[in-house]
């Protein structure tokens, strides 16, 4: 029998990548697009949600299917409004964790961020830290949480700081060797290869370092 798969945040960068892969695995019949703007994908397998994500628990009776991909974030350049930001980083990924315990969803996974620490004194590290203790806190069966470093990809939009970061990045590159491999930049792309591989064949860790995405992406974590 197919899978259904949910997403939250296609149409950002690694959502949208993650959506078009689900899109051609055939392993998967459904999936179900929860956002508040219309992708407008004309494909049978889609099912658009129009909803108020930051509300995600008023559409509970729309919340079912066997896998829950979480691509959900901004940055304080986006949203310097701290209350909200917190909504967004923290309140929709751990109101979507509570929706799956609820609706009996065994696998959640969630991109967080290198660096999230709830005792970090960096707003943006501590609100990932605090998410990934909720989520983690509803012993969802198949929990995976993705640490990704500096993210590459084309965003179609201007993140100056962030260009910047990964030029670097390419340059130190040989240098971020053995513990310090995590630190490397990783591709979207690379991200979204392994949230379906975490969804489909699992693993014994449930928080996934940057370097342990690129492996499981190469199925040989």
């Amino acid at each position: 029998m197919k899978k259904t798969a949910i997403i939250l945040g296609a149409t950002g960068l690694t959502g949208n990548i993650l959506l078009n892969k689900l899109l051609a695995d055939s392993r998967y019949g459904k999936i179900k697009i929860f956002t508040r703007r219309p992708l407008r994908y004309e494909n049978p397998k889609v099912t658009e949600i129009l909803c108020d994500v930051l509300d995600v628990d008023s559409y509970k009776e729309n919340f079912f299917g066997d896998e829950v991909f979480c691509c959900i974030g901004t940055t304080l350049k986006k949203t310097p409004d701290k209350e909200l930001y917190k909504k967004i980083d923290f309140g929709i990924p751990v109101n979507s964790a509570k929706l799956c315990k609820k609706n009996g969803i065994d696998t959640f996974l969630v991109m967080s961020s290198m660096g999230a620490n709830t005792e970090s004194s960096i707003f943006y590290n501590r609100t990932k830290g605090e998410m990934e203790d909720a989520v983690l806190e509803q012993n969802i069966k198949n929990t995976f949480i993705l640490r990704p470093s500096i993210i590459g990809g084309n965003r179609g939009e201007r993140r100056i700081g962030e260009k910047i970061g990964i030029l670097v990045m390419k340059l130190i590159q040989p240098l971020l060797i053995g513990s310090l491999r995590k630190y490397r930049a990783i591709n979207a792309e690379t991200i979204a290869t392994a949230m379906i591989e975490l969804a489909s064949n699992g693993s014994d860790k449930q928080i996934i370092l940057s370097d342990e995405i690129q492996k499981v992406a190469n199925n040989n974590l």
